[in-house]
Parts: C-alpha cells; structure tokens; sequence
C-alpha cells in the first residue's frame, strides 16, 4: 500500500503505462501539457514538481492549442503515444472542449484533465466556477461529455483507480478512442489514500488487430466478384493500422483504382499507379471521374464524410458498399456489406479470397488516363499566374477586391503557384500539417506525398486554430523531421500561440501563412451561392457602416519576429523560393507571410456539396442556388 494524494498517484499511474502493437513496446505516456491556474496548481501541480517521473511537463500558452499539440502528436505517433492536458477550472477548462471535438471526430487519443469545482461544495461558488442553478452538481466540466468517448469526475480520492483504468481502454481502442475528460475537484486532488500497489504497476495496453469473420469475407467476396470497375477508398484506418503497403499490393494485384480521404492521404504513395489521388469535394478530376463510373466502392478505414462522399452525390445509385473497418458504427454506413476488423488483417483475407477466385477488374487504359489528365491540370495550376488576361479560378462577383488586393500588398502571387513551389522546395520527407479554409482542398489535389505518414490534415472537424499547434505536435513525435504549417491569415489570427511554444522547446516549426486578407474560402462559399461579401474579408467598415471598406492591410511577417520566430515576406514565387532556401538553414522557428491573390485556390472537379441555402429569398441568384441544390440532392443517396 502507498499512502498518497490523489494527484500524486495519478501522476505514478500514467508514468507506467505502455502500449504494445505488432511486438513493440513502447511508453504511453510522453507528459503533460498545462497551463497552471488556482484550480490544479497546488495540486497536480505539487504532484508534477514533487515527483513527475519519466514524465515531461510542457508549458502551453492556449489551453485549446496545447490540446491541439497533444492531438497531433498522437496522430503523428500513429495513436501509440499521448501527451495529457490538465488546465484550471473554469475558462481554462472551457478552452479545451473544442480540442476534445476536435480529437474525438477524427478517432485520436487525447487526454484531459480539466479542474473542477470542490467535491466539499464548502467555498462555493470558488473563483471562476460555474453554477448551474437547477443543479449543483453541473459544472463546467460537464461541457465534455458531448464530445469526449469517456468522461468522470474523481469525488473521492479511490475513485480515481477505476476512472483510469476506463480511460486507457477507451485510449487504446481503435474503434472507440477520442477524447477522455477525467474531471479533477481541486480539494480532491489533494486528499490522500491508500493505494494498493498493483495499481502503479507497469501495464501494457495490447493495441491488438481484430481478425475479420470468415462469413463477413464470404459477404464482401460477393460483392467485388460481380464488380467490374470496383474503387478502393484508402481513409485514416489505413493509415493508423500502418497497411499502406498492403492496401498498395492489393490494388496492383487486382488492378483496382484508390484514392485518398484526407486522413487516409499519405499512407500510401502518390506515385503509385493505382493512386488517383484525392477524392470528393476536396479531391480532384481523376478520384472524382473514377468514382462516378465505379460499380463497386471499398471503404477501407474512413468514416465516409460528406466532403468524401460529396454529400452522398459522388457514386452511381446502384453502386454497391463493402467496408473494412474496426469501428462498427462506420462499417455499417451506406448500407455497406461490412466486414469489421482491423484495416491491413482484412485487405489481406479480402486479398487471399479474391485471389482464390482468380478476379481482376475489367479496367483497360481508364485509370492511365484520369492520372495524366490530372497531371495536366497540375502543371497548369503550378503555372497559373497573373496577368492582363487573369482569370480567377473562383469566379469573383466582387471585381474590385483582387485589383485592391495588388495594390496594397504589391503582390500577384497565385495561391496554387505557391503551393505548388513549397512541395518543389521542401525536403520530400517533410510533413505538411493543415486544417480549415481553401488550403485543405488545394493540399488534398496538388501535395504529393512519397513519404509515408508525412501528410497531418486535420479535416474531421477542420478546426480552425489546429495548423500551428498541430505542427508543433508533429515536431515533438518527429524532431528529425522538417515540419510545415499551411495556414491561412484567418486561422492564424484565430490561433497561433503554440508557435512561441515552439520556440520555447527548440523544436522548429516552418509556418506558411497565405494572406488573401479575409476568410477566402467561406467567402467563395457566400458569393457563389448568391450572398454578398458579408464579413468574410477584412476590411475597415465604410461609411454606411458595411465592413465594405478598405482591406486591411496587415504585417504577420513583422509581428511573428518579436517572438523570436525567423521571418520573411513573399510576394513573387522568386521570394518564395529564397525563403523556403533560407528557412531550411535556420534553427529556430520560421514563417513566410505569402501574399497570395484572393480567389486563386482550387476549385470543383465535379464534386457537389450540401449547404443549406435559403428557401426563399428575394435575391434571383439566392433563388438559383437553391433550385441547383434541390437538383443535386435528387441525384443522392437518402441515406
């Protein structure tokens, strides 16, 4: 028995947990990150100085933002490594339920450790708590629960054995793991008990590969046999059960098409034959022409999100669906024939059946072909630039902003161009981390990735604020790695204060931040569908008292330096390509402010998505997009 304080025996019991996955070992937990306030310093806290163990403490800056780290670095890690998070009650709390969203809709291992109000009740209400007046055991805290795979509250100090034992099974589940809140009263973390000592002993979590059912292979074997143009869909399972090479092999035997989700996007390689590329509503014209004419499609590992799926609009009707997923609940969607097991165990028995049968597709030169006609497209939009005769790629129904834009900022670069010159520059091992806005889509189409797990998008819940922290959290798991936050200005001003972080630790993060001077790609979204340019670019308010006036102009590249950070200016692709040369040869953290042209980022490629638009408007183009969009949903999937 060991008489200590709750605290102090949850910061032993994470210091000795371990996972095993295919043989190898490795510690669970790297540390924690916290930001120390009244409601856990004097408690973890005291519990963190007096004895942390192997576990490392991180300072963040934003409780949300070193959420977002932990959640990165799990990813990063594959979801085989967890960085914990503890904050104070109240606000510092509240910071971090969008984390928790964030990492439980994308299946990733996060863990909280919010304070919480006195389980004693005895100074209520305590500074900065939250009093629900039907009932006073609400607080905070119990925000978490619709976003978290498993939530408690420790209110006794022996509570704290089962809690945690609940919250590494849900960690380590492929199917089920997600955020975990493990709620901290703060005179409870300092009580003490008796803890018996099999509780600190060391434990190994068994990440194990469920096997699929002989009838469920039997089921989905059917199916494909009587395909002639079936689709492979490569989803973040493939990615997590390390089966890029298995699902490669299988299509090359079977001379099946893939394409990528963009969780899924750099488990396999680009240049595969068989890889089209990206899929859907952020995919391009070789996925999404492909799809259309697919008699089959294989959901390996993906959750079929709408923008995968694009809003269920993107397959034939009488497309048949065969899963391979160890979440029940994704395998089941599309009515799919389902086969629920881990990703690689069930391409290789759906690939040994299939062989078995002597089956191949019935594709000729098709494939071939949708590649080359998407590597046209690539050299075009890596070219694109203006000039007298521009064009914008998003059609502009306000003309005067990119002229306004060149004028004030002296640039004319396109946002395709530059991306296409940072996947030319950089180390083609490098990971490109990214988010929300239109950086997602071009990134989805045009970023190239023949390095496996090199590609960290964050498009589940497309988190605003995630790009910066992300990539601190991808240059914690790999420090031997250049890591590269695509961010627009808009998710830059949101949140970005993990980069001083970064500085803090050493750890070089390169930020590429493309300012179009407005939340470009929900601006595309208004104006195409009739609405006018409506506080999505940032401008000064006009006389009448629109935010229609003039754009603002904004130094990021000045403003990063006082952190420390090296910075640059682009405004050409010749300036850009400078400071990517010089960005590779710095120690400390980077960022580019790229002043890329508004409305020169990737668009259509065939693929419809469901808004709500409004049903009545007296606006004819309102009205228009509104008779498009009830067209579309006749070609979609009810369900």
């Amino acid at each position: 028995m060991a008489k200590m304080t709750m605290a102090q025996a949850l910061v032993k019991f994470l210091d000795n947990q371990y996972v095993s996955f295919d043989g190898k070992e490795n510690k669970f937990v790297d540390g924690i990150f916290t930001i120390f306030g009244h409601g856990i310093v004097v408690g973890l806290g005291q519990a963190l100085d007096e004895n942390p163990g192997a576990l490392r403490v991180y300072q963040g800056k934003n409780e949300q933002g070193m959420a977002h780290v932990a959640t990165s670095f799990a990813k990063q890690n594959n979801r085989r490594k967890i960085i914990a998070c503890a904050s104070s009650i109240g606000p510092g709390s509240a910071n971090m339920v969008t984390a928790a969203a964030t990492a439980t809709v994308n299946h990733v291992p996060l863990l909280l450790f919010p304070a919480d109000a006195f389980a004693s009740r005895q100074p209520d209400p305590v500074l900065q708590q939250f009093e629900q007046v039907n009932s006073l055991t609400t607080t905070t805290n119990d925000a978490f629960r619709a976003v978290c795979r498993y939530w408690d509250r420790i209110q006794r100090p022996e509570q704290l054995m089962s809690a945690m034992l609940n919250a590494m099974r849900v960690l380590t589940d492929t199917a089920e793991t997600g955020a975990v809140a493990i709620c901290l009263p703060q005179d409870v973390e300092g009580e003490a008990y008796d803890y018996p000592d099999s509780f600190f002993q060391k434990r190994v979590h068994r990440i194990t590969r469920p096997l699929p059912a002989a009838e469920e292979v039997a089921d989905a074997v059917s199916v494909i046999l009587g395909a002639k143009k079936p689709l492979v869909i490569c989803g973040g399972g493939v990615r997590y059960s390390e089966a890029g090479e298995a699902l490669e092999e299988f299509c090359r035997s079977f001379k099946i098409p893939f394409a990528e989700t963009q969780a899924g996007k750099s488990a396999c390689l680009s240049s595969n034959d068989y890889n089209l590329g990206g899929l859907g509503v952020t995919g391009n014209s070789a996925g999404n022409d492909i799809a259309k004419e697919a008699d089959v499609i294989i959901g390996i590992g993906t959750r079929f999100s709408d923008f995968t799926t694009a809003s269920k609009s993107l397959f034939r009707a009488d497309a048949k669906v065969v899963t391979i997923n160890t979440s029940r609940f994704d395998a089941y969607k599309l009515d799919a024939v389902k086969m629920v097991c881990d990703a690689k165990e069930g391409i290789l028995a759906l690939g040994k059946a299939l062989a078995e049968n002597g089956y191949r597709s019935a594709y000729t030169d098709e494939i071939k072909k949708a590649k080359a006609g998407w590597d046209k497209e690539m050299d075009f939009l890596a070219s694109y630039a203006y000039d007298e005769n521009f064009k914008p790629l998003i059609a502009a129904r306000d003309e005067k902003t990119i002229p306004e834009f060149v004028k004030m900022t002296g640039s004319a670069l396109t946002q395709t161009a530059a991306v296409a010159l940072i996947r030319q520059e950089i180390d083609k091992d490098a990971i490109c981390v990214g988010a929300a806005g239109s950086l997602p889509g071009d990134l989805q189409r045009m970023w190239t990735t023949d390095c496996r797990d090199s590609y960290n998008m964050e498009y589940g819940y497309s988190c605003m604020g995630y790009e910066i922290a992300g990539a601190l959290g991808s240059k914690l798991a790999a420090p031997d790695r250049e890591v590269y936050a695509m961010c627009g200005d808009g998710s830059y001003l949101m949140l970005h204060s993990e980069l001083v972080t970064s500085v803090q630790e050493g750890k070089k993060i390169n930020v590429m931040l493309f300012d179009n001077s407005g939340f470009g790609c929900i601006n595309n979204l208004q104006m195409s569908n009739g609405i006018g340019n409506l506080a999505t670019e940032f401008r000064k308010r006009d006389k009448s008292g629109s935010l229609l006036g003039e754009l603002l102009p904004i130094d990021f590249a000045k403003a990063a330096s006082g952190y420390g950070v090296k910075t640059y200016t682009a405004r050409t692709l010749d300036e850009l390509k400078e400071a990517l040369a010089d960005s590779k040869k710095q120690t400390v953290s980077t960022l580019i402010d790229i002043k890329v042209l508004p409305k020169t980022m990737t668009d259509g490629y065939g693929a419809w998505w469901h808004v709500g638009l409004a049903s009545v408007s007296e606006s004819e183009a309102v009205r228009r997009s509104y008779e498009a969009k009830e067209e579309n949903r006749k070609n979609a999937r009810k369900y």
